[in-house]
């Protein structure tokens, strides 16, 4: 029986139909254009893995352009950072090209279009602009600079060029239609003076092309077949054509704009000057902060890239705007983390338990498995002696029937080692415990094949060694907002709901000792604990480690608690 065909998205299926109507399939081309103004986040990585999967599914090339027609804003940093996030998606660019390599081209041809009495400058005020473009419901007027003549145009135009005016006093717009229903089309800005240095050009222009102008005249010169945005430049489509109209030569393949539903997900917020905001303002540490929902911050999470296109390909492409829930993404990470990652012990909140009964210098090693769902992971050794931490939260001396860990006169089983027995308890004068006094059944190892070791006991705790132990610096994260939505609020600033419990830092945490060489990435699930990554910060003398997720999504209780 054959496979069942895959079924197309809308895009997919604007593609075939173009080219079952004459586009020839050599004549694909596809592009990610993003503006070098900030790191990509998660949103990003929707139309990363849309154009480059295009480009995968239908062979053809994909051109990675930066849009870099803003300089106040724009770095080498962030073109870096994107170039690295690209990669580490998995993706390969045909072309690496900047919307500054064509400024010559841009300007030759908004000279064509004053020489076509299609362009004049401007040198009203911004807000006199504004005002004379109308409402979507009233026509807007003309400015007074719209039928200057020719040569006024073209001289005034070089003056801005040379940096002879000031910035914001001269703009050069289109000459389209100040009555149309589309606001956009409303005598549109296409250059403006900025007078500012250029990451790529330096100071050899002092005007820069508008987004719109630069766009689909790029995607042109380029000769993109399908320019994929995402819905807020639905409207933009128009103005695009338009643009193109002036300069299409019949014999050059004409890109075709369409749009997709950006991508939102919920507790984070999406918009670059937000991100921005909280790294300037010091409420995270930069843009791969763990918390943020950066590339970069996904991966120092420990978030993979097999995990973020997967999540990518579940949530799939619409044609309305929609916010995913946060826990497909986490969804994912666990999902194939369960799979690959080692399980180890780590105790982050210790408390001594001292095993009477077992002899004083002794140790020994215990196998354990290092992932029962990967037969092929293989075991590893782990040491036992006599004193050995465990989670304070994993013992009580008091507790009802549904407490299955350790308490007082009952039985627990350590994870791969012996079942033991609480007695007593040390104290200090806090009264808070300092140590608990515990009794081992020695016929009860795990994987001895005695009778005992087949003994039921109803909990099984994790432990660490204490002469063996490791100490390490432990990284709780958690969603950085507590509303699912916190910029939709127009009361109230988006920062009012920062997590105040978004990052736990645990100084003293105790690892096993297989963990002393683990590496910067390396990714493990601390057994009944979550799944974790070695951080960035790490060194062999200072090992560091983020969590990922945890094992138990503590939000779908609190959320559950809400809805009721």
């Amino acid at each position: 029986m054959s496979e069942e065909k895959k079924s197309l998205n809308f895009l997919e299926q604007i593609i075939e139909e173009d080219l079952a109507t004459g586009l020839a399939k050599n004549k694909l081309r596809f592009r990610f254009p993003p503006e070098p103004n900030g790191y990509l986040h998660i949103g990003h990585a929707a139309s990363i893995c849309l154009n480059f999967g295009l480009g995968e599914t239908y062979n053809a090339p994909v051109n990675l352009r930066f849009d870099d027609t803003n300089p106040a804003k724009e770095e080498q940093e962030y073109v870096d950072a994107i170039k690295k996030d690209i990669q580490w998606l998995g993706f390969k660019w045909d072309k690496e090209l900047y919307s500054s390599d064509y400024f010559q081209q841009l300007y030759d041809w908004a000279i064509l279009l004053i020489n076509k009495e299609k362009a004049y400058v401007d040198n009203q005020s911004s807000a006199q602009i504004a005002e004379q473009k109308g409402t979507p419901t009233e026509s807007g007027s003309n400015s007074p600079f719209r039928n200057q003549t020719i040569e006024e145009n073209l001289a005034l135009f070089e003056k801005m060029k040379n940096g002879d005016f000031e910035e914001g006093s001269h703009v050069l717009r289109a000459k389209i239609d100040m009555k149309s229903t589309n606001m956009l089309m409303r005598d549109p800005i296409i250059y403006r003076v900025l007078k500012e240095s250029h990451h790529r050009t330096g100071n050899d222009w002092n005007i820069y092309p508008m987004y719109d102008w630069a766009h689909g005249e790029s995607d042109y010169i380029e000769q993109i077949s399908h320019s994929i945005c995402t819905l807020e430049f639905k409207h933009h489509r128009e103005l695009y054509d338009w643009f193109l109209d002036q300069i299409y030569d019949p014999k050059n393949l004409r890109p075709k704009q369409r749009e997709f539903a950006r991508r939102n997900l919920s507790y984070t917020v999406m918009s670059k000057r937000k991100l921005l905001q909280l790294v300037e303002e010091n409420m995270v540490s930069g843009w791969d902060d763990p918390r943020m929902p950066t590339i970069s911050g996904l991966r120092r999470r420990g978030y993979t890239a097999k995990s973020i296109r997967n999540f990518s390909e579940t949530a799939g492409i619409s044609k309305r705007d929609n916010v995913v829930d946060i826990a497909l993404l986490e969804f994912h990470i666990k999902n194939e983390l369960n799979k690959t990652a080692p399980r180890v012990m780590a105790v982050l909140n210790p408390v001594k338990v001292i095993i009477t009964n077992y002899p004083e210098r002794k140790e020994e090693i215990l196998i354990a498995e290092n992932n029962p769902e990967d037969e092929n992971a293989g075991s590893r050794e782990v040491s036992f002696s006599r004193e050995i931490y465990i989670e304070k939260e994993d013992f009580r001396e008091q507790a009802n029937k549904k407490f299955f860990r350790l308490k007082l006169d009952k039985e627990v089983r350590l994870k791969n080692a012996y079942i033991i027995k609480a007695n007593s308890v040390v104290k200090d004068n806090n009264g808070e415990i300092t140590e608990i006094h515990c009794t081992y059944d020695e016929d009860s190892k795990s994987g001895s094949g005695s009778e005992a070791s087949k003994r039921k006991v109803k909990g099984t705790i994790h432990w660490v060694s204490i002469k063996h132990a490791i100490q390490a610096e432990v990284r709780l994260y958690d969603r950085l907002f507590t509303d699912e939505a916190p910029d939709s609020h127009k009361d109230k600033d988006f920062k009012e709901f920062i997590n105040p419990d978004s990052l736990k830092i645990i100084k003293k945490a105790f690892i096993e000792p297989s963990l002393k060489s683990s590496k910067i990435g390396d990714t493990m699930q601390f057994q009944r604990i979550g799944y974790f990554n070695v951080d960035t910060d790490s060194t062999s003398e200072n090992l560091v480690f983020n969590r990922t997720v945890p094992l138990r999504d503590s939000w779908a209780k609190k959320e559950q608690k809400n809805h009721n």
